[in-house]
């Protein structure tokens, strides 16, 4: 074992030698020790860390998962898996985020640094026994120690480096499902956002934009003049974010074929040859990511559509998903033939049944191809985790070189921590189901806490059909995440805003309009957590630090000033809440009519009806709000109104920068400075402007703890 301190709270102990991930950033200067902080070491094949759980202990982490914020009592595995139905028997996701914090008498971050399998046995064998198991010895596990969680969090982002930035376009509505299946159903989707008046920025394209499901491709027949066309949509007030697939289709005369077969950029099996394996198109070749000349051969790729006028992408498939191998297609074959004239009694018959069914991303032919990176030949199996990770990466690299100041929009299905830095995360085919909206809230902090900030759940459930009422209580929630996307699958009910009642719509209207007033909010406090590393999505208990808060997991911190509660069961017409502290209750319907009620520190039962989004602004702090628009671009920034929930002095920094280009790495970027003191019976506000040239107006709700209104404007 060598140990290696990076930072004054991080020490890196590695073992063996592993290979490098990349996902930390920062390099640090062997020391001696000769043992792990906190935790046990076995080694046999394996490499395993025990660590002795107290009662009391709350374990945070592991990113896009199952169960709860706190992850004691489950099992868990970091494979990155292509499986879409999320059931709480799933030890896996299509991400694999192995950072974890022990939140007890001792408090401490693990991060195991492996990119096989790793699993996370938190109190599922032994109750009180944490045991993270290795598959093999050569990992790196960082130990980052801290005052506490929120404290932990910091010191392990400022190690895995800064996390990816969006244009401000991509905080706005996007509207996806697969089956829009040429120009005239998005013509149609684009009037019908417009008729009905619902803000909207993107129309996502899934797989049946490409010609035969080829990469880099477009059906002329369904899209003919893709170009032309795609500037009409712009012309509209709509982006198009089209889909990129990991399979390259296996086929004479297609470029991106023809020219990974030349230059050996394809992953190969175990006789040199390019792997082949199914997905959408059929037989495919995997482009070999995790080589640095593929994976900027495929990045540069992106630009064929860069040229027509995109200016972002969803990358998917990239666990890699695998539908069959000519391995596992002719088992299958063969095994059904065998049993053609059997007598199947149960075992046969589940047997047959097993051989079709493990045809999809079976095990063995992950362990069937592998990668050179940069001249070492690694099995996929040992670095499986890495490949959405790197693929992402392929593209985000390339945008710097396509347009070095330009941001792209950027998300991916599988990932890794290290991948947070070029892309966000959507979090994958989940179903219409009420427990994946709570699954979806829980995500959401262990997210951050990994790196990634632009993230979202495909609203209203990609699988299966949605009622009205889950669509609506799913939309009243992604309104505070980063990623805001309607998406559904082909063959499922439609989702649209549009596509139910006129109640319904109206509801769902009001509550994207509340989304486009809320950006001010949300872009601000999304920039200043990446500049400050600190988190934009946090369990209540990072910031209160008293016993009920660390067993709430239905509610969030958003921002400095927020604390959600979102409606999450069918039929709900209220839900309990847990404040640590009074706060000032909001229950929106309609952003331009602002009602507040003052809720008192403690167990609380709130209504809130079908059209109603509860929202909670802390004491002495302030949530600053614009007006909503038919998208991000068209927004006024003239005019901010602020609501502060003040018992003595509040304070906020309002930031802002273009929206667009890299350039607030340069420090161009303006901050509002707001200062409210209560002075008596009245308050002072003092407003500094640093740099901001479109606020000229700015209008205060004040309220005090006892829920009396002050209002005030001030001019800039």
């Amino acid at each position: 074992m060598k140990v290696f301190k990076i930072t004054e709270s991080v020490t890196k102990y590695t073992f063996g030698k592993p290979i490098n991930t990349e996902a930390v950033v920062l390099t640090g200067e062997e020391c001696f020790r000769d043992s792990l902080e906190f935790l046990k070491v076995k080694y046999n094949q394996e490499l395993e860390l025990d660590y002795d759980m107290n009662t009391q202990d709350v374990i945070w982490g592991l990113g896009e998962n199952q169960r709860g914020m706190n992850k004691k009592g489950g099992i868990y595995e970091s494979f990155c898996s292509d499986d879409p139905r999320h059931t709480p028997d799933k030890k896996s996701l299509y991400g694999a985020h192995n950072f974890i914090v022990i939140d007890g008498d001792n408090k401490f971050g693990v991060f195991v640094d492996y990119p096989g399998k790793v699993t996370f046995d938190i109190g599922f064998s032994k109750k009180n026994k944490l045991k993270i198991i290795v598959e093999e010895s050569n990992v790196d596990v960082y130990i980052i120690k801290g005052k506490s969680p929120k404290n932990i969090v910091r010191e392990f982002l400022g190690i895995i480096g800064e996390s990816y930035v969006p244009p401000k376009w991509a905080f706005g509505y996007q509207q996806s499902r697969w089956g829009y299946k040429d120009s005239k159903d998005i013509k149609e989707i684009a009037e019908k956002f417009i008729e009905n008046k619902i803000p909207c920025d993107a129309i996502c394209l899934d797989i049946d934009y490409m010609e035969r499901f080829k990469d880099f491709t477009i059906d002329k027949d369904a899209f003919p003049n893709f170009k032309g066309f795609v500037k009409e949509i712009k012309e509209k007030g709509f982006r198009l974010i089209p889909i990129i697939d990991a399979g390259v289709k296996i086929e004479k005369g297609y470029e991106v074929y023809e020219e990974g077969i030349e230059n050996k950029y394809f992953c190969a099996d175990d006789k040199g040859e390019p792997f082949i394996a199914a997905v959408w198109p059929g037989v495919c070749h995997f482009p070999d990511f995790l080589n640095s000349k593929a994976r900027e051969w495929f990045g540069l790729k992106y630009k064929f559509l860069t040229d027509l006028g995109i200016e972002g992408f969803w990358n998917d498939m990239n666990e890699p998903a695998i539908f069959y191998t000519p391995r596992g297609l002719k088992e299958a074959v063969e095994t059904a033939k065998a049993s053609e004239k059997e007598n199947l009694d149960i075992h046969s018959f589940f047997a047959l049944q097993d051989v079709f069914s493990k045809m999809a991303n079976n095990i063995a032919d992950y362990k069937g191809f592998y990668h050179n990176m940069n001249g070492n030949i690694v099995n996929h199996y040992k670095v499986h985790n890495l490949y959405g990770y790197n693929m992402t990466r392929s593209a985000g690299e390339a945008f710097r070189k396509i347009n070095s100041n330009k941001r792209f929009l950027l998300f991916s299905r599988a990932s890794y921590i290290g991948m947070h830095r070029y892309g966000g995360i959507w979090t994958g085919d989940n179903h219409s189901w009420w427990e994946h909206i709570l699954l979806n809230i829980k995500m959401m902090p262990s997210l951050n806490m990994c790196g990634f900030f632009y993230i979202g759940a495909d609203t209203g459930g990609f699988g299966s059909d949605a009622n009205e009422q889950l669509v609506i209580r799913w939309n009243q929630f992604s309104i505070f995440t980063p990623l805001f996307r309607n998406h559904s699958a082909m063959g499922t009910r439609s989702q649209e805003p549009y596509s139910f009642g006129e109640n319904t719509k109206e509801i769902i209207t009001k509550a994207i309009e509340f989304r486009y007033a809320l950006i001010p909010y949300i872009y601000s406090e999304y920039m200043k957590a990446i500049n400050n590393r600190n988190m934009y999505f946090m369990p209540i208990s990072f910031e209160y630090n008293d016993e009920m808060s660390r067993r709430i997991e239905n509610q969030l911190l958003l921002g400095e000033s927020l604390m959600i509660a979102p409606v999450y069961e069918e039929n709900a017409v209220g839900r309990y809440v847990y404040l640590p502290e009074d706060m000032l209750l909001w229950k929106v319907r309609d952003y331009r009519n602002r009602k507040y009620e003052v809720v008192k520190k403690g167990h609380n039962y709130l209504n809130v009806d079908f059209d109603e989004i509860p929202l909670f602004i802390r004491k002495n702090k302030i949530l600053v709000l614009g007006k909503s628009s038919h998208n991000v671009e068209s927004l006024d920034s003239a005019e901010l109104n602020v609501i502060a929930f003040v018992e003595n002095e509040a304070n906020y920094i309002y930031y802002d920068d273009d929206g667009n280009s890299y350039d607030f790495k340069k420090g161009k970027y303006s901050e509002i400075i707001i200062c409210i003191r209560k002075n008596n019976e009245d308050y002072e506000i003092e407003v500094k402007n640093k740099g901001n040239k479109l606020v000229k107006k700015i209008s205060f709700d004040i309220v005090d703890v006892d829920g009396n209104i002050i209002k005030k404007i001030i001019y800039l």
